[in-house]
């Protein structure tokens, strides 16, 4: 007869954290399933390797409601192909495909059971899932498979009968019945009752699994009783398999509320279910037993302290077990011309479930009965069993029984018998540490965590006892840290640090000396990811004095993990060192390979070496050339600048000399029609020449505001010149630029950096801080300035005088000038051409009445400060006299 086949998953393509594909392994109402990685390429595929070989007569699958593949195709093989197995060259066989519905008609509140009847013979099972079907709840183009259920017999089962007729074959054939009958041959793919209902999936998906295992046990019972032909007895295990059906489809709701509360984080409805479903299990259990139906060793634990529901076995009512009838059936064609059939059911559930944690289990067993602990037991006969049962639930309690039990131990109790305590429950923790259901594995750590900070320095039994506690759990939880689930990883490593922290625990040294341990460059991405970031982080905290940690364990353990294959270890692996290398310096070189340009080409070196002049607070080689290559281009810059001043310069030479040709003309033409041929004497006018080179020649050791011509006026010298002595020019004293001081009230409010901050006084004209403003009106050294035409105003002294841009030169360079301008006295006893006359062995004509201002356009009159300081420009600027 078919059955139910075993499987575990051998590999799959991908998946989404916290769906594995081996969450198929387990049948439960509470299952994750598997899910494809999100945004994934397709196809995607699962592959199966069966207990035994077999004869497949029926495969069940249970799609997600919303993440529907369009199609899945099965393969099947004798032995794992080449590409795991090299040896191998057997390949996987296409048996076929089917069709998923893509749920829309039910707006993706259910889920499609599709029932696939087929005969193929081998031990490993190929499924491949096509694209999706898209819809507004699939955001990331995912597939998923809730459950799959392999249904048949041993491969070698018919030959086996064959060769050696049975029994009830031999009586057959002397009957005249024909063995290969249909109607009688339980093979038979048409007949319904061939496959029995506690086989399919829909069973095991609806019931609490251990429930489930006693309808199982029951239903065998009953086989017996009707060989045996106690007829009464069956028809009483009948009665009592339909009512648990619906007992356990009870529990398993309960179960997927209890994990939806904790979800949720609503821990008091949790605790209320699991008490709600301790209750009513407790109840079926006592009716079970009380009509001798439970075996003798199915025995119950002590109900909990709340109101239980009412005893189920005597008020369910009758009703007869019975299989849903198929949705649909469609015949579907298989690569080899075959047809299966295919059947399919729809099972309401929420378009946007929340997937609570899987049960792992494939039978449940009650605890055993208690017996008295004897003096010679550890623990009682009931926590031993729990903890090593098939039932999560059972498991997690027995571990809380145990931390109840050693919280409660007396003081005066024996060393001896303290010591064998800690050390059975340590045993248990060991064990419990590597379980895949988050809630023991949180119950181990806490029962860890009480036997280190609270039993041991309560009872005194030293630091042998703890370094043994830590000793034999450490290896364990270190592996959890490379855990597929991110939940159970990140709790592992909180675990450790924290431990490692602990006041019993840190002096012993013993979680350091285990995380430096060499990493291999092939290790797991999370186990790798888990390590390097314990040691970053311990490190941290603990030092490398008394601490477990050495400069050598973990540099030798940095530099291995710099050569792990995944990118975000290394990097990782880099924050240690640079972190080791601010505390250590030149002991750290130590352990690196020399600083040269070989070692640099390599990218990671590079950046590490890089590393370390950053925190020398020295500029990186990329840094200095970025440096350079900004100076060259300021200084490419800055002689552009130069140049243009110069060409402006040469222009506005060019105005002068077409203004003194002019006048030359003028001149010329007015002596021929003089009468009597009267002449006056003029001076001879300096003659500029129109070529570029006799211009720059002339402006040569010539200062164009104050007149003086110098040898020493060279491009710096006359820098020089502007910047302390020429006496028609000052400095700003708020941004340090050389001006005019004829135009240095209009630089303050308009040019000057610090213009914003200066206001004009209305009286004098002149430029004020804004908040001095209002007490300088109201005071007398306020001068009011006279018009333009009427008057110049000076800007040091406060004075008015003569009109005109020649009573400038007059006022800030005479002898009897201005009394503020200080320049004026280095120039008092120096020829000042004020007149035509002769200056420097040339003659200089005297300009128009009406003075010509020559500025480069961008430059005003602002002087730039010499180059490489004070005394250097990088360039002449120049205001026209």
């Amino acid at each position: 007869m078919p059955h139910k086949i075993g499987f575990v998953v051998v590999s799959s393509s991908g998946h989404e954290d916290g769906f594995s594909a081996k969450e198929l392994m387990v049948h439960a109402p509470t299952v994750n399933g598997w899910r494809s990685p999100r945004l994934c390429q397709y196809p995607q595929e699962i592959v199966l390797q069966l207990v035994e070989r077999c004869r497949i007569r029926k495969l069940q699958l249970l799609a997600h409601q919303y993440m529907i593949s369009s199609k899945i195709e099965f393969f099947i093989s004798e032995s794992l192909p080449e590409y795991f197995a090299p040896y191998q060259s057997e390949r996987f066989h296409r048996l076929g495909y089917v069709p998923l519905s893509d749920n829309e008609k039910t707006g993706f509140k259910a889920r499609e059971l599709k029932s696939v009847y087929m005969d193929a013979v081998g031990q490993y099972l190929k499924l491949i899932f096509h694209k999706n079907y898209d819809n507004k709840y699939n955001l990331y183009s995912q597939v998923a498979l809730v459950a799959i259920n392999i249904i048949g017999d041993p491969a070698d089962y018919g030959n086996d009968s064959n060769k050696q007729p049975s029994r009830e074959k031999l009586i057959d054939h002397y009957l005249g019945i024909k063995s290969d009958d249909p109607a009688l041959d339980g093979t038979y793919l048409g007949k319904s009752d061939s496959i029995s209902p506690l086989d399919d999936l829909a069973f095991d998906m609806y019931q609490d699994p251990e429930v489930a295992q006693i309808i199982r046990r029951l239903d065998e019972k009953k086989h017996d009783a009707v060989r045996q032909e106690r007829y009464d007895y069956a028809k009483k295990l009948k009665q009592a398999i339909a009512d648990l059906q619906k007992v356990g489809e009870r529990l398993g709701r309960y179960e997927v509320e209890k994990r939806y509360a904790v979800e949720k984080e609503d821990y008091d409805l949790a605790k209320k279910k699991k008490q709600q479903m301790d209750a009513y299990r407790l109840k079926v259990y006592q009716q079970l037993q009380l009509h001798n139906l439970l075996d003798a060793e199915l025995m119950t634990r002590k109900p909990p302290d709340l109101p239980v529901e009412p005893a189920v076995y005597d008020h369910l009512q009758h009703t007869k077990a019975a299989n849903s009838p198929p949705h649909e059936n469609t015949e579907l064609q298989s690569s080899q011309g075959e047809l299966w059939k295919a059947e399919s059911l729809q099972e309401e559930k929420p378009a946007e479930p929340h997937s609570p944690e899987p049960v792992f289990l494939h039978q449940a067993t009650p605890p055993t009965l208690s017996h008295p602990t004897t003096s010679r037991e550890v623990f009682a006969q009931e926590e031993v069993s729990g903890a090593y049962s098939k039932s999560w639930s059972y498991r997690e309690d027995a571990l809380l029984a145990v931390y109840k039990k050693l919280m409660e131990m007396a003081a005066s109790t024996a060393k001896e018998e303290l010591r064998n305590m800690l050390r059975a429950a340590i045993f248990l923790v060991k064990r419990a540490i590597k379980d895949i259901v988050s809630s023991v594995f949180q119950a181990s750590l806490k029962l860890l965590k009480m036997l280190i900070t609270q039993y041991v320095p309560k009872h005194k039994l030293g630091k042998l006892e703890t370094s043994h506690c830590v000793e034999k759990t450490l290896p364990g939880l270190l592996s959890r840290t490379g855990d597929s689930s991110s939940r159970l990883r990140i709790m592992a490593a909180k675990f450790i640090q924290e431990m490692a922290l602990w006041s019993e625990v840190k002096p012993l040294q013993i979680v350091p000396l285990h995380l430096v341990q060499p990493l291999k460059p092939n290790s797991p991405t999370h186990l790798a990811m888990s390590r390097v970031e314990l040691v970053e982080c311990l490190l941290k905290e603990m030092g490398t004095e008394n601490s477990g940690f050495t400069v050598g364990n973990a540099m030798k353990f940095a530099t291995g993990a710099l050569e792990h294959r995944v990118y975000e270890v290394r990097d990782v692996a880099l924050r240690i060192i640079f972190h080791m290398y601010r505390k250590h310096k030149a002991a750290i070189l130590e352990y690196l390979p020399p600083d040269d340009a070989s070692i640099r080409k390599t990218v990671l070196y590079k950046t590490l070496f890089d590393g370390f002049t950053k925190i020398d607070g020295k500029l990186s080689e990329a840094e200095m050339r970025a440096q350079k290559k900004a100076a060259t281009e300021e200084a490419e810059r800055q002689k552009k600048a130069e140049i243009k001043v110069l060409q402006d310069q040469l222009a506005a030479l060019k105005e002068i000399q077409a203004e003194v040709q002019a006048g030359k003309e003028k001149e010329s033409d007015f002596q021929k029609t003089k009468d009597q041929g009267y002449k006056s004497p003029q001076p001879a006018a300096v003659e500029i020449p129109d070529d570029h080179s006799s211009v720059a020649n002339y402006l040569d050791n010539l200062c164009i505001f104050c007149g003086e011509r110098n040898e020493s006026f060279t491009e710096e010298g006359l820098d020089l010149h502007y910047w302390k002595r020429c006496p028609m020019l000052t400095r700003c004293e708020h941004c340090k630029q050389v001006v005019e001081i004829a135009s240095l009230t209009e630089h303050l409010l308009t040019e000057c950096d610090k213009k914003d901050s200066f206001g004009k006084c209305q009286r004098c004209s002149e430029a004020f801080p804004k908040d001095e403003l209002p007490k300088h009106v109201k005071s007398r050294t306020c001068n009011a300035a006279k018009p333009e035409d009427v008057a110049n105003h000076c800007p040091l002294c406060h004075d008015n005088f003569s009109p005109g841009e020649e009573a400038w030169k007059s006022h800030l360079m005479g002898t009897d000038g201005c009394a503020m301008n200080l320049r004026r006295f280095s120039t008092i006893n120096k020829t000042i051409p004020m007149q035509p006359g002769k200056a420097g062995g040339h003659y200089l004509k005297k300009p128009s009445p009406s003075r010509t201002k020559v500025r480069p356009p961008s430059i005003g009159s602002k002087i730039p400060t010499p180059r490489g300081g004070p005394n250097k420009s990088p360039g002449k600027t120049f205001s026209k006299q």
